[in-house]
């Protein structure tokens, strides 16, 4: 009875995962297709998903109209240093505040959480000025500092419930072998926590990448703007889109992160165990 049970419940689970996958599936499909659509079937009253005439176009265009590499350059440059300083900085304090059982690591982890509930246009006037009086306004090195203190709450969230994973009868074991606190942290902590760091650089770098509010309103010269600026320019000053390059530009602008997830994915789900039998 169980068996016949389960296996209904089971079937309606995948049906469930299969109609979510769709709804998240739906825009990004939208979007190629529209990238390799010709003009007069942007404008078709009757849109298909496969265009009648594949076109690169679109891409010509986008490439001819915006400064896209420079672009993606600097918001590469920027994605990265805020992801990778993020994490530095936030994995000592993580293995502290999940190690140290102490009122202060409980008041600072609330702090953590209750920060994110912050607005970006409640911050950014006092932002703004600090930065100002920093010189660091139209600044790369001022958008990836705002980057890393917009992110380093949730950074730390994350891995303070990875330290907390770690068995810390691990540590207790090494330290009765004779290792030191640095040899226990690098040899046994460390490749335990790799899939951790590794998920939580890469949801910084997503952040970061995508990130447009403070970019917009940070970064004034052309030549210092990020991918995500840069596409508001295929508007018209009527509010008009230029769809295709848009499009075209947009899909672009997502193959980054997708490539980024595709190589570390089955790092990030299978290193935990890794770690685990190195030690």
């Amino acid at each position: 009875m169980s068996l016949r049970t389960s296996r209904p419940a089971r079937a309606g689970q995948y049906l469930a995962l299969l109609c979510y996958l769709v709804f998240l599936a739906f825009p990004f499909l939208w979007l190629i297709s529209t990238a390799f659509k010709p003009a007069p079937e942007l404008g078709s009253l009757h849109p298909t998903w496969i265009p009648d005439s594949p076109t690169l176009e679109n891409f010509r265009q986008a490439f001819d109209e915006q400064p896209l590499l420079r672009a993606a350059g600097n918001s590469l440059t920027v994605a990265l240093s805020a992801a990778l300083i993020a994490v530095v900085i936030a994995t000592p304090m993580a293995y502290v505040m999940a190690r140290q059982r102490s009122r202060l690591a409980t008041a600072a982890t609330g702090w953590v959480v209750v920060s994110q509930a912050f607005p970006f246009v409640l911050v950014i006037i006092p932002l703004f000025l600090v930065l100002k009086n920093l010189h660091l306004i139209n600044s790369l090195f001022g958008l990836i500092m705002v980057y890393v203190v917009w992110s380093l709450p949730f950074a730390l969230w994350m891995l303070v419930g990875y330290v907390r994973a770690v068995p810390a009868e691990l540590e207790e074991a090494a330290a009765v072998d004779g290792a030191g606190r640095l040899r226990t942290l690098v040899s046994v902590t460390a490749p335990l926590l790799a899939p951790g760091i590794v998920a939580t650089a890469m949801f910084a770098f997503i952040t970061a990448w995508n990130e447009f509010f403070f970019a917009l309103v940070l970064l004034k010269s052309p030549e210092k703007q990020t991918l995500p600026v840069i596409l508001t320019h295929f508007l018209g000053a009527e509010g008009v889109a230029d769809l295709g390059p848009l499009a075209a530009a947009a899909f672009l602008a997502t193959i980054p992160s997708l490539a980024i997830f595709a190589i570390i994915q089955r790092r990030i789900t299978g290193g935990m165990l890794a770690g685990a039998v190195k030690t």
